[in-house]
């Protein structure tokens, strides 16, 4: 047991002596001449913050998980625990079983009330979806329920279809965030026409003002180096070529996915690894003759720097 002196000065009101004591085990404070005990729990002097990470230790966390734009409440509303026990983990009775069962209907159904409700949970299952299909980061996704909801907001959900509006906001965030993902990619994983995504795009673009970065060719290159195999030496050769062919203003108005297929085909040639045009065709989502004639252009480039 240990024993602290706290308020030496203080007065028993029973006694009227002086030296009052506190049990660091218990809690307790009580006078050190007559036992008699003042309060029985002692206030807490260390953080008021708890540790939420999964290592635990000081982290000063006040909160659980951090809201998110991604999720239908922003991860804000409570959830009834679907295992029917107590917090002592008895089971419950039959009684109060059926009235947390009708406590947790209600609950689902008050979460959901307006048909903007409804349309932006649909929307955020499929962009969750996507999100997997692509392999794209929390950022991302973040983005595009920012733009999805902005969307929601002015009105530009109505008649149109959730999909296409949802895949448009995913290309959107996408180019946003200069992420290498094509149109084509997205209507792929979405299972949506791309001229639907494309209307849908162009309407976000418009209504909601955005402002979207030029996409820079030389970022395609590692994906389709990485799903073909090649070497480090011959994609960097390709970044080299694109560069130039930027400076030269060569690459100015031209798809970046075609270009940087054209640049890494041209380093194969130069670096003498054994790749058709096909391989990097279908590597990059691009056909043959978009890669024959961006490469015209290129080569033309790279004879003048000579």
């Amino acid at each position: 047991m240990v024993l602290e002196t706290i308020n030496a000065d203080s007065v028993c009101r029973r006694c009227g002596k002086k030296g009052m004591l506190t049990d660091n085990d218990t809690g307790e404070r009580f006078c050190g001449q007559c036992g008699y005990v003042i309060t029985e729990t002692l206030q807490d002097s260390g953080p008021e913050w708890r540790s939420f990470s999964k290592e635990g230790g000081a982290d000063p966390t006040r909160t659980g998980a951090p809201t998110s734009l991604a999720m239908h409440d922003r991860g804000l509303a409570t959830i009834i625990n679907p295992i029917n026990r107590d917090s002592s983990g008895k089971p419950l009775t039959s009684t109060m079983k059926s009235t947390i069962e009708r406590l947790r209907t209600w609950d689902s159904r008050s979460k959901v009330n307006a048909s903007a409700d409804k349309n932006l949970r649909q929307a955020l299952n499929e962009l969750a979806r996507l999100k997997d299909k692509l392999s794209l980061s929390d950022s991302v996704i973040e983005k595009a329920a920012y733009i999805y909801r902005k969307a929601l907001e002015k009105g530009l959900v109505k008649g149109r279809s959730i999909s296409a509006l949802i895949a448009s906001a995913l290309y959107a965030a996408c180019r946003d965030t200069e992420t290498p993902r094509t149109l084509k990619d997205v209507a792929e994983a979405g299972n949506i026409k791309k001229k639907d995504i494309a209307r849908c795009y162009r309407l976000l673009h418009k209504e909601l003002e955005l402002k979207m970065p030029v996409v820079d060719p030389t970022q395609c290159v590692s994906r389709i180096a990485s799903k073909l195999g090649i070497s480090e030496k011959t994609k960097r050769y390709g970044i080299k070529v694109l560069k130039e062919a930027q400076e030269h203003k060569e690459s100015a108005g031209k798809d970046p996915m075609g270009l940087a297929a054209a640049a890494l085909y041209l380093s194969c040639v130069k670096n003498c690894e054994d790749r058709t045009q096909r391989d990097i065709a279908e590597a990059a989502n691009v056909t043959e003759v978009t890669i024959r004639n961006r490469y015209k252009g290129l080569r033309l480039d790279q004879d003048m720097e000579i």
